[in-house]
């Protein structure tokens, strides 16, 4: 008698269980939710629906005729050398580039070569560097060649610390610089 109490009891137990799972999938609403909570999302996708209608409508005759672009020129030729990894911090290398700047390949050169700058070297050997990429791959003259663009960029810091009193240590951190020369050829004035 009590097993088939237990049983009738745990029957009840199931179909209760399985009731709201039945009237969320037909729609009904479920206990402890509001009936609002359903609208405002269905407002939204009709919103979004007639959003997307109104553009379509609004599109003009393609009778019109467009203007013709304006022709651009050709760029100029430029030629370009790069250096990576270069062991001087780049707040000193840009002080040496920003002199070279502009200048004619003979000029720089020269400059460079009288500099006191430890960095004056590598761009000397850059801008050498890129004289020869105009001469062997563009056929160009390096000697009628520019300095059109000169940039510094920062490297990785090498990351070293030195010993110091009490036990102690401090960084010492020794910058590396990406510089990145391009030539272009002069433009008679």
């Amino acid at each position: 008698m009590a097993d088939e109490k237990k049983d009738k009891d745990a029957k009840k137990a199931a179909k209760k269980a399985k009731k709201p799972a039945a009237k969320k999938a037909d729609g009904k609403k479920a206990p402890g939710k509001k009936e609002g909570a359903t609208k405002p999302a269905a407002k939204k996708e009709t919103a979004k629906k007639e959003g997307a209608k109104k553009p379509a409508a609004k599109k003009e005759p393609a009778t019109k005729k467009e203007a013709p672009k304006p022709k651009a020129k050709p760029a100029p030729l430029v030629v370009r050398a790069s250096s990576r990894y270069v062991r001087v911090a780049p707040r000193k290398a840009r002080l040496v580039a920003d002199q070279v700047r502009g200048l004619q390949i003979e000029k720089a050169r020269a400059l460079l070569q009288f500099s006191p700058r430890g960095a004056a070297r590598d761009i000397g050997k850059l801008i050498d560097s890129a004289a020869a990429n105009a001469e062997n791959n563009h056929d160009l003259i390096a000697d009628e060649m520019r300095v059109a663009e000169i940039t510094v960029d920062e490297g990785p810091t090498l990351r070293r610390f030195r010993p110091r009193a009490l036990g102690r240590a401090t960084p010492i951190n020794k910058r590396t610089s990406h510089i990145a020369v391009a030539l272009s050829p002069e433009e008679d004035s």
